[in-house]
């Protein structure tokens, strides 16, 4: 295809760059109008270019408090979701019995449960523990992204030799010093993947924070932005300057690491 057509493929390349970008063009475009000006035309350029929005927005989500939250769930969450799903991951991997099969099964279809139906449940016991709680919210989080984590992870511990496990153990290593001194560095690539898919659920997540820590002082970023969005009014001049703000770490995250997560998800899914 592209011998006999040789542009057809870059000018799809553009048109498809040209629609992923759209959604950033609006939303930066009419961050940084009035909200007369946004509801007279959003595709239009500002007449004024002004930061008030931001200056507005960043005071009115307390944004240094609110950054705080969500960095704080964030990487507590991410952290010990790699720690017990690589872990696991190995011991289902070393293992070719049918209980390791059968559980790895039951992570892998985990994955189709939608949060939605296991959610009310999921409340009480927490509340009748007292889990409702950051705590609460990252033991939370390990559950729901521990089916796709380890499957990830497992796929990439089968395409490791376990001849350097039995290296290890001959040199006097025992299981937990093979995986964390020997193993786990090879999975550099797969964590990072894993690493980036997390942050970009955990930090974007509305629904389950709203159930769990939706307090003053506790609210993590999508939450205070529905202080934007009253039952009369709705402030999208300074949403879309909140929302600006709010991607702008998770995008120089996946920026920096873009390399290792194609690796990554390459080398867990094929192997």
């Amino acid at each position: 295809m592209r011998r006999k057509y040789p542009y057809l493929v870059e000018v799809l390349g553009i048109i498809l760059g040209l629609i992923w970008l759209a959604p950033f063009y609006l939303m930066i475009v009419n961050s940084l109008k009035t909200k007369k000006e946004i509801f007279t035309d959003v595709l239009k350029l500002p007449e004024v270019f002004t930061l008030n929005n931001y200056i507005q927005a960043f005071e009115e989500l307390d944004f240094i408090q609110t950054l705080f939250n969500s960095l704080i769930i964030t990487v507590a969450s991410v952290v010990v979701i790699i720690i017990f799903s690589s872990m696991a991951a190995y011991a289902l991997s070393r293992n070719n019995g049918k209980v390791s099969t059968i559980l790895f099964m039951v992570f892998v279809a985990a994955m189709l449960i939608p949060f939605q139906s296991v959610m009310i449940p999921l409340i009480t016991v927490f509340g009748q523990a007292e889990m409702l709680n950051r705590i609460g919210l990252i033991f939370m989080y390990l559950g729901f992204g521990s089916s796709l984590s380890i499957f990830l992870f497992h796929g990439t511990l089968n395409g490791i030799s376990k001849s350097l496990d039995e290296a290890a153990t001959i040199d006097g290593c025992n299981k937990l010093q093979v995986f964390w001194y020997i193993i786990f560095p090879i999975l550099k690539p797969i964590t990072v993947t894993v690493a980036i898919l997390n942050i970009i659920y955990i930090w974007n997540d509305y629904l389950l924070p709203s159930l769990v820590i939706n307090a003053e002082g506790y609210q993590t970023i999508p939450l205070k932005m529905f202080f934007f969005f009253g039952e009369y009014t709705k402030q999208w001049h300074l949403a879309l300057a909140g929302l600006t703000i709010a991607i702008i770490p998770v995008i120089l995250v996946y920026f920096f690491a873009q390399r290792e997560i194609i690796k990554g998800i390459s080398e867990g899914a094929v192997k």
